[in-house]
């Protein structure tokens, strides 16, 4: 819960994913495995969205209080 609605910024870029939308959990090791970003709607919502960004838990820096920061040279900091 405390993760949720954390905006998310790729180091390399600084360009801002999005906000954390949801995680994953290993449920037998009660670790957690990675962040979910929602896709961004394509043009009001009317052609879909962009695929959900999925990023593993190795790939994030840090994390603050309102922000998280995730590796350089990773597919996702790339503009979508």
């Amino acid at each position: 819960a405390d993760l949720r609605n954390k905006q998310v910024v790729c180091v390399k870029s600084g360009e801002i994913l999005g906000y954390v939308s949801d995680v994953e959990f290993n449920t037998t090791t009660g670790n957690l495995d990675s962040i979910i970003i929602f896709g961004r709607p394509k043009l009001l919502g009317l052609f879909g969205k962009y695929a959900d960004i999925v990023i593993p838990w190795g790939d994030i820096e840090v994390i603050g209080e309102e922000t998280v920061l995730v590796k350089n040279d990773l597919p996702y900091c790339e503009k979508q």
